[in-house]
């Protein structure tokens, strides 16, 4: 199993990938690799609500909006991430069956206390 460098064509994450790998994410995106964060990026835009777009636009626009950002993949990469969880944790706090939340207690203290997370 060979392993090659392959670098997004969105943000310019690079990756080391199997090729089969390489050629199943290419495949799924006309031809275009994308990093994990995008090519879910591009699938977010496809679903999403009022004008869904078809994946050869949606890879389009999610290209342009990487293209706009010229700071460093990782950054990319953790704000992306931060709005994707966002509009996820949306979606559940809106689904009917996600009537449960998570809290802190009662302590402010962040590291080393005895603090936990509670579902109510």
């Amino acid at each position: 199993m060979e392993i090659e460098l392959v670098k997004c064509e969105c943000c310019g994450l690079k990756e080391d990938c199997t090729q089969d790998y390489i050629s199943e994410v290419k495949a799924k995106f006309d031809g275009k690799w994308l990093c994990g964060l995008c090519s879910e990026a591009v699938r977010d835009e496809v679903n999403r609500g009022k004008k869904p777009y078809c994946l050869e636009e949606a890879v389009k626009a999610h290209m342009s909006f990487c293209r706009k950002f010229k700071s460093n993949p990782a950054v990319r990469v953790a704000d992306g991430m931060r709005q994707m969880l966002r509009r996820r944790s949306g979606e559940m706090s809106s689904s009917p069956s996600s009537s449960k939340k998570y809290t802190r207690s009662g302590s402010t203290s962040q590291v080393g206390d005895d603090s936990s997370f509670h579902l109510y």
